[in-house]
């Protein structure tokens, strides 16, 4: 049976949301950046009056501050750009129960068994854009396909406030004559090297030698080439905690940041490491879990980096041994010192199980597993009625600059892979 699915995007989402909420700024050029002080002074989203004006995203604030003087920086928000993305899930849980998001602004919809029910895939697509802007004030550009590569490539093909329909009739003209960087999960490196190759655009990888690819890109080269000739049948998969009936299934937690500073010592890199420590322990503890393997990310100063993982014993959650073992991990591989800057530091856990799985006890434990909990489901209760900062480590104030940060409020959680299972 051919399937129907389609693929939303909201345009310019953060800014679109902050225009919603602040009507006066409509028609000026805004973009939402991050703080400059702190070193995450970079585009996030644009306005397409800022967007008129060159400014492209990911570029820094300074440079799109030359390119438009009068330009409007806003902080993020993510809280509110949640609501929204949420709210915008509603409206397309009115069509189908299967919506799967892909990150906050964009989702696709399988409406194969409900489009007759409403008139069809174009007036569902017409419906949808048209809701999501008289209710919430914001555009939103659809593709229309038999598969989720397509419905992607289309809901890009046109910007803003568009419909595009991909089908076995068009898609050799559109799509297939679209550069090679065009399809999904073609990144810079991977064009520039089918560039090298000769395949330049989305057709010539459908046509090229199988062997070929495989040759060059492994079991990627076969499915690269599956996506270019829409031979895409990956099912869209519900998954959103908001929805009833709807389980989220959660591999892992992390949390990184680039600090306000270069790191050249070990008071500020354990500063850092505790606290990013303290959030992925708090998380996994609101989600139940604990986890089996830590590991920690690291970048330096020169934009290069490494991770490295290691296995606890037994599961856990308790924040003092994700603290200590990402600590032990960084040392273990940085010298830390100012000859090694270092730039922006993660901690992840991941190879988790449910907090009530029975745990092997230490021999020798006597309860200090136990005690730990305790300490921590106290310090979660403090936080939960007094906020993140109401209680911290003495090894975070170590860093003035960190002093205050709530790391767990400000963290983004990122969007489900394509090949989650």
């Amino acid at each position: 049976m051919r399937r129907t699915i389609l693929h939303v995007d909201q345009n310019c989402f953060y800014a679109s949301c902050e225009l919603a909420e602040r009507p006066e700024l409509r028609g000026k050029p805004v973009v939402v950046g991050g703080d400059e002080e702190l070193r995450h002074g970079i585009v996030l989203a644009k306005s397409q009056e800022a967007k008129a004006c060159g400014i492209k995203t990911a570029e820094t604030l300074w440079q799109a501050r030359s390119k438009c003087p009068g330009l409007i920086v806003l902080k993020p928000n993510y809280s509110l750009y949640m609501r929204y993305a949420a709210l915008a899930r509603r409206i397309y849980y009115d069509y189908t129960d299967l919506v799967e998001p892909f990150g906050a602004d964009e989702a696709w919809l399988d409406i194969t068994g409900s489009a007759h029910l409403n008139g069809g895939e174009a007036l569902i697509a017409r419906e949808i854009s048209e809701r999501v802007k008289s209710e919430l004030g914001l555009s939103v550009s659809i593709g229309i396909s038999w598969n989720k590569v397509f419905a992607k490539f289309g809901s890009d093909y046109k910007k803003p406030d568009a419909i595009t329909l991909i089908d076995e009739d068009n898609y050799r003209e559109l799509v297939w004559k679209a550069p090679a960087g065009d399809l999904l999960f073609v990144g810079r490196a991977t064009a520039l090297k089918l560039g090298y190759m000769g395949i330049h655009t989305i057709g010539d990888l459908a046509t090229e030698s199988p062997k070929r690819l495989t040759n060059c890109f492994g079991k990627v080269g076969a499915i690269l080439q599956a996506f270019a000739r829409g031979e895409d049948d990956s099912p869209v998969k519900p998954y959103d905690l908001e929805h009833e009936g709807v389980d989220r299934v959660i591999k892992s937690y992390g949390n990184g940041l680039t600090a306000p500073h270069d790191i050249t010592n070990a008071h500020d890199a354990k500063a850092l490491i505790y606290l990013l420590a303290e959030s992925v322990a708090q998380r996994m503890r609101e989600g139940f879990v604990r986890a089996r393997t830590i590991s920690i990310g690291v970048r330096s100063a020169a934009l290069t980096g490494y991770t490295r993982q290691t296995k606890l014993a037994a599961a856990s959650n308790v924040t003092s041994v994700i603290a200590d073992v990402a600590w032990t991990l960084l040392c273990a591989n940085e010298p830390l010192d100012e000859a090694h800057p270092l730039r922006s530091l993660s901690v992840r856990a991941s190879d988790l199980e449910p907090g009530a799985a029975p745990a092997q006890l230490a021999l020798w434990d006597e309860g200090a597993a136990a005690r730990m909990e305790c300490l921590d489901a106290a310090v979660d209760e403090l936080r939960r009625r007094f906020g993140n900062t109401c209680i911290q480590r003495g090894v975070e104030l170590c860093d003035k600059s960190l002093v205050g940060m709530d790391i767990k409020r400000d963290n983004v959680v990122h969007p489900v892979g394509f090949f989650h299972v």
